[in-house]
């Protein structure tokens, strides 16, 4: 279902709680209002109101990816770039690593399974940007 954003610094600012399994249904939400904005690129649920660690970012052919609990484990290729998010009014100035290695967990068979993966580039600067929501970094 599509939601509202929530631009409430005292919200966005709050750490989310662990996901789990039963946080499908607030994924789905976050995957649907992602779908519906216009030039968006990735979405955590706190910004749609959800205090729960879970958020989506698009590839390049625009289909969504859903990361329960992620964690940038390290990064390399630390640089200062401004970037827009979608419940700030103004860009910020964040460091953004090139490359990260991510621990999250997946939906599978309805479990979560946990994983590691590398991420580079941009959908490395979108999973970062998720991260920093779930951990109630104000970006």
């Amino acid at each position: 279902m599509i939601k509202e954003l929530v631009k409430d610094e005292a919200v966005l600012s709050k750490r989310c709680a662990i996901a789990t399994a039963e946080d499908a249904a607030i994924a789905q939400d976050v995957v649907d209002t992602l779908a519906s904005l216009e030039d968006a690129a990735c979405l955590a649920a706190n910004q749609i109101g959800q205090a729960v660690a879970v958020g989506a970012y698009l590839d390049d052919e625009r289909k969504a990816h859903v990361l329960y609990n992620p964690k940038v484990i390290f990064g390399l290729g630390a640089a200062r770039v401004e970037e827009g998010c979608l419940t700030r009014d103004e860009p910020s100035k964040v460091t953004r690593y090139a490359k990260i290695k991510l621990s999250f967990d997946e939906l599978v068979d309805g479990e979560l399974v946990r994983r590691k993966r590398d991420f580079v580039g941009w959908e490395a600067q979108m999973i970062q940007h998720i991260a920093d929501h779930c951990a109630g970094k104000l970006v």
